[in-house]
């Protein structure tokens, strides 16, 4: 069987494109059985995340695999061929490997190194799982993957330095303040940077939180995630004086914390204050930040600290390639000596059986044999089978352990038209071989939906 992978991801296809092409969960699990019926597909998984949609599929041939799961998801985004492969990429072999292991370690992220991915893989090998689209193969691609996102994890330490603009804000808060307990923090604006933050902060440790924005009820809906307090924007400065840190990010167009006010709440306090202006145009007057006790940062400060980190996470990244081009070559290897045992016993059987029905016939033929005559003739047909079978099966075991052994093995089955029992050799005669040429055929002309030989074949798996 063959590995393959066809996908959109936020290089590959605009947003209005990855629309149409994610799946609900229960989606998911409708469209795998879809998928799992379609021309030479024995198993099927589906990647769906905001930012990428991938099918992951176990093909017994590799050209009529990704024709079905390109028919499978134009069908799915009510786009001809010709349209989705402007915008799909598709990998196969070692290379479809790869890009799995590359995707599960957060390496094929728009934010480099990102961890929610792997927990988003390991749903879809769980989706997959439960519709019965897994066997063999993607149980032990997708184990394997995961296991490789955790090593690259806490091998490279990719993840470590956050590129995150809300979290760089807090690390600065942090290292200006060291411990955060006890601390009062008041955001101002309740979008999702704000949200963010002050999520943040409240895992580092600050208790009290006081949330201001011009529609009081999102101020409300913010304050209430963490038991804090929401106030009218007209309130601000009067909470302003209690607050330790100040975290600001609104839309508004004019500065909405003034110096002058600062400074007349401010006048005689002890305490110092840290002031974090995320806003462009910018929320905090700039010359607040001269004031005494006043520490102000804005969000080229923060992104200082986003680039370092960023900087920091591609030299892990290289480390974590080199971590993946041996997990990716291991994979392969195992995958080639996972086939040859039943391909090489498949091999003898077809030999064996040639051999038995055409010594027969020879038999026959010569009639009247001594039992003398009759052993030389069968030793040489088992002589002539053996020296046959000798330089395959040995070439074919020496090359079990190599990334390459997977392609020897499948291009040995297909050579000899071999059954091994992994459904591959089973179908052929099945009237599939039809259904698959309608497909290549139009892949080849790209416009699926006006292609008369395949559509009767696929209506069937499609609807």
């Amino acid at each position: 069987m063959y590995i393959v992978v066809v996908g959109v991801n936020h290089r590959s296809a605009p947003v209005e494109i990855r629309e149409i092409l994610s799946f609900s969960g229960q989606q998911v699990m409708d469209r795998l059985v879809v998928l799992r019926g379609m021309p030479s597909i024995v198993e099927a998984a589906i990647l769906t995340t905001c930012n990428r949609t991938e099918v992951y599929a176990a093909v017994t041939d590799m050209a009529r695999g990704l024709a079905s799961v390109h028919a499978f998801l134009s069908h799915h985004a009510g786009l001809d061929v010709f349209q989705l492969r402007n915008h799909t990429y598709s990998h196969t072999l070692s290379e479809a490997v790869s890009h799995l292991f590359q995707v599960v370690c957060g390496l094929d992220s728009m934010l480099l190194g990102e961890t929610q991915v792997l927990g988003q893989v390991r749903d879809a090998y769980g989706l997959a799982a439960a519709a019965g689209a897994c066997g063999v193969v993607f149980n032990t691609l997708f184990q394997k993957a995961l296991a490789v996102g955790k090593r690259v994890r806490s091998e490279t330490g990719l993840d470590q330095r956050t590129v995150s603009v809300s979290y760089a804000a807090v690390e600065l808060v942090r290292e200006h303040f060291g411990d955060l307990s006890g601390r009062t923090v008041l955001v101002v604006g309740a979008g999702k940077m704000s949200a963010m933050s002050t999520r943040y902060l409240v895992a580092s440790g600050v208790e009290d939180v006081i949330v201001s924005n011009r529609s009081y009820d999102r101020a409300g809906q913010l304050a209430g995630q963490y038991r804090g307090k929401a106030v009218r924007f007209d309130e601000l400065y009067r909470y302003l004086a209690q607050a330790d840190i100040v975290i600001s990010s609104t839309a508004a167009a004019h500065y909405v914390i003034r110096a002058a006010e600062v400074a007349r709440i401010t006048a005689g306090r002890e305490r110092e204050m840290l002031m974090a202006d995320l806003a462009v145009p910018r929320d905090i007057e700039p010359a607040a930040g001269r004031l005494p006790g006043i520490t102000l940062l804005d969000i080229d400060d923060v992104r200082n600290v986003v680039d370092r980190n960023l900087a920091q996470r591609r030299l892990q990244a290289a480390k974590a390639e080199a971590v993946l081009a041996e997990e990716v070559g291991d994979f392969m290897c195992r995958q080639g000596s996972l086939f040859v045992v039943p391909t090489i016993a498949a091999m003898r059987r077809k030999a064996d059986a040639i051999k038995e029905e055409e010594l027969q016939k020879a038999l026959n033929e010569l009639g009247g044999l001594s039992k003398h005559d009759h052993r030389v003739v069968a030793t040489l047909a088992g002589a002539i089978t053996n020296r046959l079978l000798h330089d395959p099966v040995t070439r074919l075991k020496e090359n079990a352990l190599t990334p390459r052994g997977h392609l020897y093995t499948e291009t040995l089955r297909n050579l000899f038209n071999l059954a091994v029992g992994d459904g591959g050799a089973e179908r052929a005669g099945t009237g599939e071989g039809e259904n698959q040429s309608g497909i290549a055929a139009c892949t080849s002309s790209n416009r699926w939906s006006t292609c008369a030989q395949a559509r009767p074949a696929l209506r069937p798996h499609l609807t």
